[in-house]
């Protein structure tokens, strides 16, 4: 197949956000489809269904946890491989996608040792009941020994695509996801394994996109390369890498520690049906969410080649068009979801009780939605200039200062019960979203602004 690749330098800014962009969006999608697919095809199983979805639900904020090293390495090391390539140093960008594949392998061999060792006490303390356990144990156990391929997999594909190969990083996670769209069924289906057929379809289609990846950045088609010399790991280059990439782990990691609190206080407030609405809820934004995050997360290497080349007016617009496609997506998602919210909980079961409570908890859930996009075009923003110190920040603000307070203290207030977890998503997107967003715009723009570019294009 032959590849496409983007040059950052040249042609219009927004045309080489939307060149990467577009494919990443759709590489986001396939990429949700390795879980989505999981619970749609869980919830369908004949009577067990429900419970089946809500056990597996109380792995995510491990499967999160897992993804937040990815995010810390992967999300860490590529802008500053850009950066590199734009200032004409392929030597050094490529010292930096060797350093964080060695992070993203010690790791995961390291995580999945552990996750085998404590996952039992874990799932309970996640909320887990003596019914929904065996199913969350029977998923987690075979998803933790694909703990490796996904860390490759999601970890490396950013390196492909700062290298302006967004259909190649589209390919990696388009493998993946039509090979667990195909045995999902198979086996849980026709084989009779159940849960268990889920996280064997899913770990097996991880390593085939980490065999791609591996591929791909040894091969002749790629402009920087993965190179045994490359690996040994160097503290300047890991400092940097760490820095940069604490913001996105600790966006995911205070994901996997909201989903905790929630889940833990809906099993209070509410048992375990309510732990099946959460779970779809969660489902649902993860949907809705993954477009702007492929488009943020599109238009970031765009920012970081052209920030480091020195054309900070294309930075500048890269900003102001990322910010308009993202608010005017969000704004229209929710009034798609106001619409019609029955069908998203029917796509992953239709149980007559989940429905009753899910549609009033997805109204308020969703309440506001488009301020969301404004925590990830700020966010995207900071990573993508290196700013690591505003970008940790602002990954905390969100959840871990404003979520995980509202959670525990909301369904005590006036009687708010289970719909006090439910406000705390909406409360959290408008004063994190606002902050975040606010905030870059007064320490960006004055900072290019004051820049003279040294191209317009």
């Amino acid at each position: 197949m032959k590849s496409h690749q983007t040059d950052f330098s040249k042609g219009n800014v927004y045309r080489n956000i939307c060149e990467v962009a577009v494919p990443m969006i759709f590489a986001q999608l396939l990429n949700l489809l390795y879980n989505v697919v999981d619970r749609i095809y869980i919830g369908k199983i004949p009577e067990i269904g429900a419970t089946a979805l809500t056990g597996v639900g109380l792995c995510f904020p491990i499967i999160t946890l897992v993804s937040a090293f990815t995010y810390l390495y992967g999300n860490g090391g590529s802008p500053l491989c850009a950066m590199e390539r734009g200032r004409g140093d392929d030597r050094e960008a490529e010292a930096y996608m060797g350093n964080s594949f060695t992070l993203l392998v010690t790791t995961g061999l390291f995580l999945t040792i552990l996750g085998l060792l404590i996952y039992k006490p874990v799932l309970y303390l996640f909320g887990a009941s003596d019914i929904t356990f065996p199913y969350a144990e029977e998923y987690i156990r075979i998803y933790l020994l694909g703990t490796v391929f996904v860390m490759i997999s999601v970890g490396m594909n950013p390196f492909i695509n700062c290298q302006g190969f967004g259909s190649m990083g589209m390919l990696t996670i388009l493998i993946g996801a039509v090979l667990n769209i195909i045995l999902d069924p198979l086996f849980i289906f026709v084989f009779d394994l159940g849960v268990s057929g889920a996280a064997i379809a899913t770990v097996f289609s991880q390593f085939c996109s980490a065999l791609w990846v591996l591929r791909f950045l040894t091969g002749s088609r790629a402009v920087l390369h993965l190179k045994k010399s490359t690996l040994r790991l160097q503290w300047t280059r890991m400092k940097k890498i760490l820095g940069l990439g604490v913001s996105g782990f600790f966006m995911a990691f205070t994901n996997s520690l909201v989903q905790v609190v929630c889940n833990a206080t809906l099993h209070v407030y509410g048992g375990d049906l309510y732990v099946g609405v959460m779970t779809v809820l969660n489902s649902v934004r993860d949907i809705c969410t993954m477009p702007v995050q492929g488009f943020t997360n599109g238009a970031s290497p765009v920012i970081s080649f052209n920030y480091g080349e020195g054309a900070y007016q294309k930075v500048r617009k890269a900003i102001k068009f990322t910010t308009i496609v993202c608010v005017a997506y969000t704004l229209f998602m929710w009034g798609i979801l106001k619409l019609i919210p029955d069908f998203f909980i029917r796509i992953f079961n239709d149980s007559p009780e989940l429905l009753t409570e899910g549609i009033p908890a997805l109204h308020i859930y969703f309440f506001g939605f488009c301020f969301m996009a404004l925590q990830f075009t700020g966010q995207s923003v900071f990573v993508a200039l290196g700013k690591s110190g505003y970008a940790t920040f602002f990954s905390l603000l969100r959840k871990a200062i404003i979520v995980v307070p509202l959670t525990i203290f909301l369904p005590g207030v006036a009687g708010l019960g289970t719909d006090g977890v439910f406000w705390a998503e909406p409360i959290s997107n408008l004063l994190g979203g606002c902050a975040c967003f606010i905030t870059m715009l007064l320490a960006v723009l004055p900072e290019l602004k004051s820049r003279k570019p040294r191209s317009v294009i």
